[in-house]
């Protein structure tokens, strides 16, 4: 992997990690265009800027993790039914992740519900503190999450929706919970693959990490004012059109691969 490879798949995941729109499906393009070979190092790099994409949320809401002690008790009861299952079924979402056709019919399913979402959730709660039982719920859609292409932060903001909170609130409750649930999932995967970093390629990864971080915080930021005024309606075209894509590519005879 070169540094110029590295700084756009950095990018890739700053803009695509905490959008609607599922960051496993652009990286199976983006890596294809620009010929990638993905050997050991190529799939620990594209889960260890995860790191950078994390640390951008505990940057731009600092003020929230250093409140009370609550806002952690109920982070982490959103994040059970995630750690639940991903220990109990993790062999089986790995196989589902090799599955190129289904990252792409879930990103044309998923946009098509992007497209209804906002006719479906039109009048949310006045009062929008979150329960722990609100809380649990969101952490089940979350687990829709886990069949590729579907998108953590969508299955999350709509799992937030359907407990009377406006996109806004949801969304940022997505960004927190993405904190403990990215941070398990891409610790987990860098100890199975920690080998592959040496210290010919660590500067790759540092400089992958920092890309991720200053995008993402950037995403965010656009993301929210954007999702408030707009809703979903524009990212459900584009799940659509890149799943589409994606179909209409291997249908032609290429082969495309998931790190």
């Amino acid at each position: 992997m070169s540094i110029f490879q590295a700084i756009i798949i950095a990018i890739v995941e700053g803009i695509t990690e905490f959008l609607p729109v599922s960051s496993t499906g652009h990286m199976i393009i983006t890596q294809e265009l620009l010929g990638m070979e993905i050997n050991d190092f190529v799939k620990a790099f594209t889960v260890n800027i995860q790191f950078g994409a994390i640390l951008s949320v505990v940057v731009l809401y600092w003020k929230q993790f250093f409140q009370t002690l609550e806002f952690y008790y109920k982070l982490f009861v959103a994040f059970i039914p995630a750690a639940v299952i991903g220990f109990l079924a993790g062999d089986f979402i790995d196989s589902l992740l090799e599955n190129v056709v289904v990252v792409a019919i879930m990103l044309v399913l998923g946009g098509v519900v992007l497209v209804f979402v906002d006719k479906w959730f039109k009048n949310p709660a006045k009062d929008q503190a979150i329960s722990y039982p609100s809380a649990f719920k969101i952490g089940l859609y979350q687990c829709i999450a886990m069949i590729p292409g579907v998108s953590r932060s969508a299955a999350t903001i709509i799992g937030g929706m359907t407990q009377k909170l406006d996109r806004k609130t949801a969304a940022e409750f997505s960004f927190f919970l993405a904190v403990p649930t990215m941070f398990a999932a891409a610790g987990y995967k860098l100890i199975q693959n920690y080998k592959t970093i040496t210290p010919d390629n660590i500067d790759i990864l540092l400089i992958g990490n920092v890309v991720a971080f200053v995008v993402a915080m950037i995403a965010i930021k656009s993301f929210i004012t954007f999702l408030t005024r707009y809703g979903f309606r524009v990212f459900g075209y584009y799940r659509i059109v890149v799943g589409l894509a994606i179909l209409i590519m291997l249908a032609l005879g290429y082969e495309l691969n998931i790190a």
